[in-house]
């Protein structure tokens, strides 16, 4: 009873609500395990395609310092070797480049899934006073929350950094007696290793920001009972209307009635659960066919249709059941019911003394 009146959001949210939230761009989203994975997923090319990128740099440039480029001032030929220099640094940084748009896409697509939403990008002219700005910044638990996690994320990353340094400081500290491009070897093998440590733990800690991204999601998305009750109500349409629509239908229902029973050549009853109106005209059909039919208090008014117009009523529980199940308006009857219906007609044009419709 106080979840009615108080409206404490207690509910799951349903489905529609989440299509809406969907719609309007409320999606758990953590932007840094796109990053993470993009860390990650790029010294892993670079370890890969770093030699071919590397000879394609060495190709480029042998190219551009040899003596026959540098003294060679026609226009024509310079150009030349530009496009074939930008060709072949193409063909070493496509790999690299398709490698950082498929990770992109897959790791978005795995939060979000496909959700094109124009609405995000619409100018929102309210987002720029200054105000909101710094109620965003500076107020609200959540902030709070993101500032602790941003300053343990600082400090784990420190820790990792130095983890990867912490034993080869001895490697460090005789780098003076190297050559360079030991140097240069000892250098990009440090980098790797704490690029590739701080990135793993930035995927971690991605993997719990989003999770916990799912959480706020699910606790922000909650229901009240009320809510609820609402929503249901927009889906399946107000009682009320509802019931308008009923009347409307009924309605023309009842005009279709009173203009078709009055056609039929009989009206088979249950006697009071069901009646069916048949007509029959040999001219025109290869079987009678339904015209009407109607249960209950549908069935009365056909019967009192039928009785103001003269058409004959014959009780036939078993067949107006079945040709109430089988036929819809409009249908002829199937064949197995032939005989039966042939021989009702024929009471019925024998009790009326007149002939059946005829070409």
């Amino acid at each position: 009873m106080a979840d009615e009146t108080t409206g404490d959001k207690t509910e799951p949210a349903t489905p529609r609500r989440r299509q809406e939230a969907r719609e309007q761009g409320q999606i758990a989203r953590s932007p840094d395990l796109a990053a993470a994975a993009l860390l990650i997923g790029i010294l892993f090319m670079l370890k890969g395609f770093g030699p071919s990128l590397v000879a394609s740099l060495k190709l480029i440039l042998g190219q551009m310092l040899a003596a026959d480029s540098l003294s060679n001032f026609d226009p024509s030929t310079g150009l030349l070797n530009l496009t074939r220099a930008m060709a072949i640094a193409g063909v070493a940084i496509a790999p690299l480049f398709l490698g950082i748009l498929l990770i992109a896409v897959v790791v978005n697509m795995a939060q979000v899934g496909l959700n094109l939403n124009f609405d995000r990008i619409t100018p929102n002219f309210a987002a720029l006073n200054p105000l909101k700005g710094l109620g965003r910044i500076f107020g609200g638990t959540r902030v709070i929350i993101r500032m602790a996690m941003s300053f343990i994320k600082v400090i784990f990353v420190a820790l990792t950094a130095y983890s990867a340094i912490h034993g080869r400081m001895v490697e460090i500290m005789a780098v003076q007696r190297l050559s360079f491009l030991q140097i240069f070897g000892l250098g990009a093998s440090i980098v790797y290793s704490i690029a590739l440590r701080i990135g793993i733990l930035l995927f971690v800690l991605a993997l719990l920001d989003y999770a916990y991204q799912r959480f706020q999601l699910e606790k922000d998305l909650m229901m009240s009972k009320q809510d609820v009750k609402e929503e249901m109500k927009r889906m399946d349409g107000d009682p009320k209307i509802k019931q308008r629509r009923r009347q409307i239908a009924i309605q023309r229902h009842l005009k279709r009635l009173k203009k078709e029973v009055p056609k039929a050549d009989v009206v088979v009853t249950n006697p009071t659960h069901f009646a069916v109106a048949l007509q029959y005209d040999a001219a025109k059909m290869r079987a009678p066919k339904v015209v009407a039919k109607g249960q209950d208090w549908m069935a009365l008014r056909i019967r009192e249709i039928a009785l103001e117009a003269n058409v004959p009523l014959v009780e036939r529980a078993p067949l107006a059941r079945a040709l109430y199940k089988m036929c819809d308006v409009g249908d002829e009857i199937p064949e197995e019911f032939y005989a039966a219906v042939a021989e009702i007609l024929a009471y019925v044009y024998k009790l009326n003394n007149k002939l059946p419709k005829a070409a």
